[in-house]
């Protein structure tokens, strides 16, 4: 009984020792203490930071910083720099590009200019510590864009740039960073340094914007079908970035948000890779790098003397003022209203993820002291109220500044209901591809799920086809649940396929139907007649699918546009998913169509308050589409507007264009558009 009782002891004895219980407190830790500390309003990473003071060696002394928490909190560390790579949005980023510039170069330069004076002279540190404390200031985290989101406000003009700011500054705060701990080392910021730096950071960025990108758009296409290999791929190319990143003479953070950037447009952010990636990183890697951090903070630091409060107290008033003038001088720029300046400050204000890495390297490198460290982590938690509260009030009052709707503008708009897709099952070749498109054009609001249709004969085998339908559909559920997107299955009895479809389009309130190429029939057309059976007994618009490529491998939307296509209903849902399209995939829209249609589709984006990078060119001969063709490249994807025949945008020709396309574009991947 006394060996068990000592084995207990030996067991529980603090700091826990035994891995397995390490492991076994800290999952419970990152379960609970969100639980708990949810009715205080508190945001999520100040919570995990004090739970790491509460268990940590200044605390109650539960755990110690040993070398398994230390490999969970680096990769966590990259893990975060990946994600604020990945999910940056290059679009929107392309279109306000100048804007965003001007912005980031505010929003990086004031609060480097007021933070360097009161650091090294007001607080007294070394020019390393102050400027690199100084550039912390710049940093954003956009903690508070999902109530942007959330409000209906996230397509507003000033929270694209501010955005787009986020890769200037968060780009030029490693840099700096890289830049002072050169200067920490021995020999310091001599001309070799720079030549070395220079060559290096060269060598680099080829690398991980042409190198990378080539080898995973090869790896996603060769290995498409392997989808639990594309994470594992991912994950070798964050922590080779990171390594070549350290032989590069930078630090490894630099080559982890170098790779998210340069995997950006190959990962859409409605993927089931994008989703396995967050997944993983907020469940386990960033959570335990969050309650790392926090068993870093020695509390009685704070507590020991004016300095630490002073310290915490000053750097939390230079950030928040540095980014306060940057919203007014950008509002003054671009004469924005107060609650745009307010969201600017808002969304531009909040520090974390980026401000821990700059930050916590500095201290590991010995560039800071446990002041600095402290402080900051005071920072965070005040900046990440000021940041919540200032976004959720801004974004509000420009809810409530925007323009009266007609109410029966708003009841024929596409997005008044939840948007419904049926895809009807014709073809079990390539419908992997045709629910990965119905994904990344399904509407993120909607909660409707995306519907699989699969029509049987009415016969005595009717009851068997239905069941074994369905259980062939099965593998297509689980793919979409990888995305976190409901698919249900459904199946109707009906002798004539186009009958059936058309039906139950009316019974789900169908929005868009997403069907696959049909193969070539005997009259050498591609709508042959029981595709054309379907398009003319249904009413809704539909996608004809092509998908010859993975759709993360594509360069470029190349829209086809008929004349009076902008007469027809269905012109804002088609239109709207091309845009979501090139959000998704990172690809900008190349449009040829005639100046009235060119001017419809502005002004549709416009009054949607929707960013995509356009561009028109003017066309309008249907007999020759060679110029067309010239212009795409392999890797486009072309998109034809079609009409039905009763339709005001209906021309003879359009019936001979599928077919024509298909012989001139064999190897392009191409989708048919029949607007409602």
């Amino acid at each position: 009984m006394n060996e068990f009782l000592e084995i207990l002891y030996h067991e529980f004895e603090l700091p826990f020792s035994n891995p397995v219980l390490v492991f076994s407190v800290i999952l419970l830790i990152i379960l609970v203490s969100p639980i708990l500390f949810r009715r205080l309003k508190i945001p999520g990473i100040i919570v995990l930071i004090i739970s790491g003071i509460i268990v940590g060696p200044y605390g109650a002394g539960l755990l110690e910083q040993n070398a398994a928490i230390d490999l969970f909190s680096k990769i966590g560390l990259l893990y975060i720099m990946f994600i604020a790579g990945l999910e940056l949005d290059m679009n929107q980023f392309k279109v306000n590009r100048n804007k965003s510039f001007l912005f980031g170069a505010f929003t990086f330069t004031i609060p480097l200019i007021i933070g360097f004076p009161v650091c090294y002279y007001f607080l007294g540190y070394n020019f390393n510590a102050s400027f690199l404390t100084a550039s912390m200031f710049a940093t954003h985290t956009l903690i508070a864009y999902p109530i942007v989101s959330r409000l209906g406000v996230s397509k507003n003009e000033a929270v694209a740039i501010t955005v787009g700011g986020t890769i200037l500054t968060d780009t030029a705060v490693l840099i700096i960073l890289a830049i002072i701990l050169g200067n920490a080392e021995e020999g310091g910021l001599t001309a070799d340094f720079w030549i070395r730096l220079m060559i290096s950071l060269t060598i680099f960025v080829a690398i991980m914007f042409f190198l990378v990108p080539r080898i995973a758009k090869w790896f996603f296409t060769k290995m498409e079908k392997e989808k639990h290999s594309h994470y594992i791929f991912v994950l070798t190319v964050v922590f080779l970035a990171a390594f070549l990143a350290e032989l590069a003479g930078i630090e490894d953070i630099i080559g982890a948000f170098l790779a998210g950037l340069g995997l950006n447009r190959l990962i859409p952010h409605s993927s089931a890779l994008m989703n396995r990636i967050e997944f993983m990183g907020n469940s386990l890697f960033i959570p335990i790098f969050l309650l790392s951090v926090g068993m870093l903070v020695d509390v009685r630091v704070i507590f020991s003397g004016y300095m630490a409060i002073v310290v915490a107290i000053t750097l939390s008033i230079v950030a928040i003022s540095g980014k306060w003038l940057a919203a007014f001088f950008t509002q003054l720029v671009f004469k924005y209203t107060s609650s745009q300046r307010k969201v600017i400050f808002g969304l531009s204000s909040g520090h974390a993820a980026a401000t821990l890495a700059v930050i916590l390297v500095g201290f590991n490198a010995g560039i800071i002291d446990k002041n600095i460290l402290n402080g900051t982590i005071i920072l965070i938690l005040i900046t990440s109220i000021v940041a919540t509260l200032a976004t959720e009030n801004a974004a509000r009052k420009m809810v409530a500044e925007s323009e009266e709707v007609n109410p029966e503008e708003v009841k024929n708009s596409e997005s008044f209901k939840m948007e419904t897709i049926l895809l009807p099952l014709a073809n079990i070749v390539n419908f992997d591809k045709l629910v990965e498109f119905a994904i990344l054009i399904k509407d993120k609001s909607s909660e409707n799920p995306v519907s699989i249709l699969s029509v049987v004969p009415n016969d005595e085998q009717a009851e068997l086809n239905i069941a074994q339908a369905k259980t062939k559909l099965e593998e297509f559920v689980v793919q979409a649940s990888a995305s976190e997107t409901m698919v249900d299955i459904t199946a109707t009895i009906d002798q004539d396929v186009a009958e059936g479809i058309s039906r139950k389009s009316k019974e789900l309130i169908v929005d868009l139907l997403v069907m696959g190429w049909p193969t070539s029939s005997a009259k050498d057309v591609v709508i042959g007649e029981k595709m054309a059976g379907i398009i003319n007994r249904t009413t809704k618009t539909i996608m004809i699918c092509q998908p010859l490529k993975p759709w993360a491998t594509h360069q470029r939307l190349v829209l086809g546009v008929p004349e009076r296509s902008e007469e027809m209903e269905g012109f804002e849902l088609w239109v709207k998913k091309s845009i979501k399209i090139s959000e998704e995939l990172s690809v900008p829209i190349l449009v040829f169509c005639s100046d009235k249609t060119q001017q419809a589709i502005i002004e549709l984006v416009e009054d949607l308050n929707l960013r995509a990078p356009f561009e028109f060119r003017t066309f309008q001969n249907w007999e020759d589409i060679s110029l067309i063709v010239e212009s795409i490249e392999p890797d486009d994807i072309f998109m034809l507007v079609n009409a039905r025949k009763d339709s005001v945008a209906y021309q003879p020709v359009l019936e001979k264009l599928p077919r024509r396309l298909e012989k001139m574009l064999g190897e392009t991947t191409k989708i048919l558009v029949y607007p409602q």
